[in-house]
């Protein structure tokens, strides 16, 4: 090997030998730089679907706490401790806040935080148990309060997109998506009252966003969340909402009277004599056993069909039909009527002396 070639090799070695001792401190200047951002490109209909209802329902939904008051008789002093929280949401511009009854059950006093972050005391303008519903009521707040739209439960279907929107800890909204997995089921409160048609989702509801609204993909609220199925009282995929049409039938009676009065015919039956009436006689169907006086079925003129102690009958009407759907319990029957409005007419459906008869009554 010439001089020449000699003197070049061992400058190549030598480079090679600091690029080597160098590599790790530029691996470290490269490596402790930020990572370049890789640009996103446009969202799926889905997640802009999802985001565009998140931001347009939100401010209607508002956080709940509430205070017990606890008396002690030693001293005689009264103290208002926290009772429990949850979520409910702006039903009108007046400021009434629609929520679960079991939200509020018990308590002494409610503050309802609005999307400002503010808290408002509230009044109890009613509740109904038997639906684990409850109105408050607070000043109105121009500008803040978003009264909620809604939609027709009677409408839905198995396999629709629906969202649960919470507010568990105050202006910390949560939302879920999940679809509706059944409808018309019955559902056991706390309280043990049943409560029936109720909307099936696989939405998560944790206890937090009891009281908020089911929202469908149109943005309209379609039920108020109020249970979930699971044994650790986390949420497992099986979760329970009010249907909308039952809820707006409560609160506006609530908002009126104070309380649910559902609509009534007026009359009295019992379905122990309506399955005996069945079995002995192959009637099938509400016998009427009395007729309250200035009662719609008053002013209808249906007749009550008499039994005498030696076990004679004497038959008078026989509801077996609501707006041609049938029934054979006294239960059916009122579920049917109080799916109606204060004022609507129903047909009803009645045998009188062995011959089908269909009757209008308009309901109080």
């Amino acid at each position: 090997m010439n001089a020449k070639k000699f003197f070049f090799f061992f400058i190549t070695l030598v480079l090679l030998l600091f690029a080597w001792r160098l590599l790790p401190f530029l691996e470290l200047r490269i490596a402790s730089k930020p990572k370049p951002i890789t640009p996103r490109g446009a969202l799926m209909d889905i997640e802009r679907t999802n985001i565009e209802i998140f931001e347009h329902s939100k401010d209607s939904v508002v956080y709940i706490s509430t205070l017990q008051r606890v008396i002690d008789y030693w001293s005689m002093s009264v103290t208002d401790i926290p009772k429990g929280t949850g979520s409910g949401f702006v039903w009108d511009k007046f400021g009434h806040i629609v929520t679960n009854y079991h939200v509020i059950r018990g308590a002494s006093e409610a503050v309802v935080t609005l999307s400002n972050g503010l808290g408002y005391k509230a009044t109890l303008v009613g509740t109904d148990p038997s639906h684990d519903l409850a109105v408050l009521k607070i000043a109105p707040v121009p500008g803040v309060m978003k009264p909620v739209i809604i939609g027709d439960s009677s409408q839905l279907k198995v396999g629709q997109i629906v969202y649960a929107i919470g507010n568990p800890f105050g202006l910390d909204w949560t939302m879920t998506m999940g679809i509706i997995s059944a409808l018309d089921r019955v559902i056991d409160e706390r309280g043990g009252a049943k409560i029936h048609h109720a909307i099936q989702t696989d939405a998560p509801i944790n206890p937090g966003n009891s009281g908020g609204p089911l929202i469908d993909s149109a943005g309209r609220v379609i039920g108020v969340n109020t249970a979930i199925y699971s044994p650790s009282g986390a949420s497992a995929g099986i979760g329970f909402a009010i249907p909308i049409n039952l809820v707006n039938r409560v609160v506006s009676s609530i908002i009126a009277y104070g309380r649910y009065v559902p609509p009534s015919l007026g009359i009295e039956s019992d379905d122990r004599v309506n399955r005996l009436l069945a079995k002995r006689f192959g009637i099938h169907g509400v016998a009427i056993l009395r007729v309250l006086p200035n009662s719609p079925a008053a002013a209808a003129s249906l007749q009550p069909t008499l039994i005498y102690p030696d076990g004679s009958v004497e038959f008078g009407d026989i509801i077996v039909s609501v707006d041609g759907k049938k029934v054979e319990s006294f239960q059916e029957l009122q579920e049917l009527v109080q799916r109606h409005k204060h004022g609507d007419s129903i047909d009803l459906g009645i045998l009188r002396q062995g011959k089908l008869r269909h009757i209008k009554v308009t309901l109080p």
